[in-house]
């Protein structure tokens, strides 16, 4: 009789493709995904630590689940993912969770689940060189027509506030002969969509045997994209720094690579950007834009971008919102400066800006980019945008949503299109999040 998986998964994109290969790696053990926390034998809870409040909803979740234990004897809850890496050892030893993985540590979960039936410390948090879980085929946890492949594992960065290096370790790349099996298995089931994954996938390098000339991310993207004209390809996430125009012109290339690019600033000061060691200007950042607008004119721009890190001043913080004007972001992820313990910026800055101060300042960053994306999305009215269908709308059974190769939310009346077609829509109205019109007809591929 199978036992039963339930895996809850919390922060990026990443942590969902790593659940995916966590019910692969369980599934060779004869264990099979629930959907029900009641019936579970084991549940696994992959956490992010890249904010503090990430961590706080984790610590809420694991006080209801450990009540559920009381009525449920078997059960064994586990922690998985980044804040098992940082603090696992300690939530193990307060029993608060009888298993510990790290992000290296998944093909190991099965034997860890036995030696917590023995009552025995199971735990391992231990980083590597070389994991990067190739020949696992991940299992898909939902049916859908959207999924993620990670092409890299861990990161070289060190941006002086981030946890990520200490939590999933060095970078290293994939071999892109498992990437593509992955994508194949994708377009087989039916998806539509694939989504490349990486701390900084512009840095992805692979030597294949007996060669000198490795496979880069522009290659690699283009391997993607002629796996099947059906398939939409997108890709999270680029850093400034190595952003290279090999890439932004093979996106222009095929029409089945989204015109999307998430390019991350994180604050629109040199001062500020040296403080966090980003390794790139605001000169530079500009000249990467003005690369992309080149040569993708139609090319969708979004950021993450934060206030209030370590003696960033007033004159500063103007110099980022200068910056979400410059480049007239489509959407951006906004938040305030939180310490994370173990990085260098906890070690070694002082956290000097007040909660009452930060909080003002994030409000003025979302307040200015809400006008920011309102006027993005009105200069679209009037416009014919490529849709991948993905679901009925929230308001109304009659109408479908799906996103423009810009990633945009498009929402418009069904007719005879279903989940998983590609539409053209023409837009007729918007509001700060949503564009809305009329289907004009359904399409085979992308085709823009």
């Amino acid at each position: 009789m199978k036992k039963k998986l339930y895996i809850e998964t919390y922060g990026c994109q990443m942590n969902v493709a790593d659940s995916e290969v966590v019910a692969s790696v369980m599934a060779e053990r004869n264990f099979e995904i629930s959907d029900n926390q009641e019936e579970a034998d084991v549940v696994l809870v992959n956490t992010c630590s890249v904010r503090d409040n990430a961590e706080k909803r984790v610590w809420g979740r694991l006080r209801e689940l450990n009540a559920l234990k009381k009525s449920n004897k078997e059960l064994k809850l586990g922690l998985i993912g980044c804040m098992a890496e940082r603090i696992g050892d300690e939530m193990l030893e307060d029993k608060v969770v009888d298993i510990v993985a790290g992000p290296d540590a998944y093909r190991n979960l099965p034997y860890l689940y036995d030696k917590s039936i023995e009552g025995e410390d199971a735990i391992n948090v231990e980083l590597t060189i070389d994991e990067t879980y190739d020949s696992i085929i991940p299992k898909r946890m939902n049916e859908g027509i959207s999924g993620f492949v990670s092409i890299t594992r861990g990161c070289n960065n060190f941006c002086t506030y981030c946890i990520v290096p200490y939590t999933r370790g060095r970078e290293r790349s994939r071999d892109p002969k498992d990437i593509l099996a992955e994508v194949r298995d994708m377009v087989k089931n039916g998806y539509k969509e694939v989504t490349l994954l990486g701390q900084n996938v512009d840095s992805y390098k692979w030597m294949p045997e007996g060669t000198t000339k490795p496979v880069r991310f522009h290659h690699l993207l283009e391997l993607v994209a002629q796996e099947s004209p059906t398939l939409r390809v997108r890709f999270s996430t680029p850093h400034p720094k190595d952003i290279k125009e090999s890439v932004v012109k093979m996106i222009a290339k095929y029409p089945n690579i989204c015109k999307h690019i998430h390019l991350p600033i994180q604050a629109g000061n040199d001062e500020v950007l040296k403080r966090m060691n980003r390794r790139y200007t605001v000169e530079w950042y500009q000249n990467r834009v003005e690369m992309i607008r080149k040569h993708i004119p139609e090319c969708s721009i979004t950021t993450d971008v934060f206030c209030g890190f370590c003696g960033e001043t007033e004159e500063q913080f103007q110099g980022t919102l200068d910056m979400m004007k410059w480049v007239h972001y489509d959407t951006a992820f906004m938040f305030k400066y939180s310490e994370r313990p173990g990085t260098y910026a906890a070690k070694k800055l002082e956290d000097d800006i007040s909660e009452e101060v930060k909080g003002e300042r994030l409000t003025r960053m979302i307040q200015l980019q809400s006008s920011l994306s309102i006027e993005s999305n009105q200069s679209d009215i009037g416009k014919v945008v490529e849709v991948l269908v993905e679901k009925l709308s929230k308001k109304s059974s009659d109408e479908l949503c799906g996103r423009s190769s810009q990633n945009k939310l498009v929402v418009f009346p069904k007719k005879d299109a279903q989940i998983g077609d590609y539409v053209r829509v023409k837009i007729e109205r918007c509001t700060q999040t949503t564009l809305i019109g009329e289907m004009i007809e359904k399409i085979d591929a992308p085709s823009f």
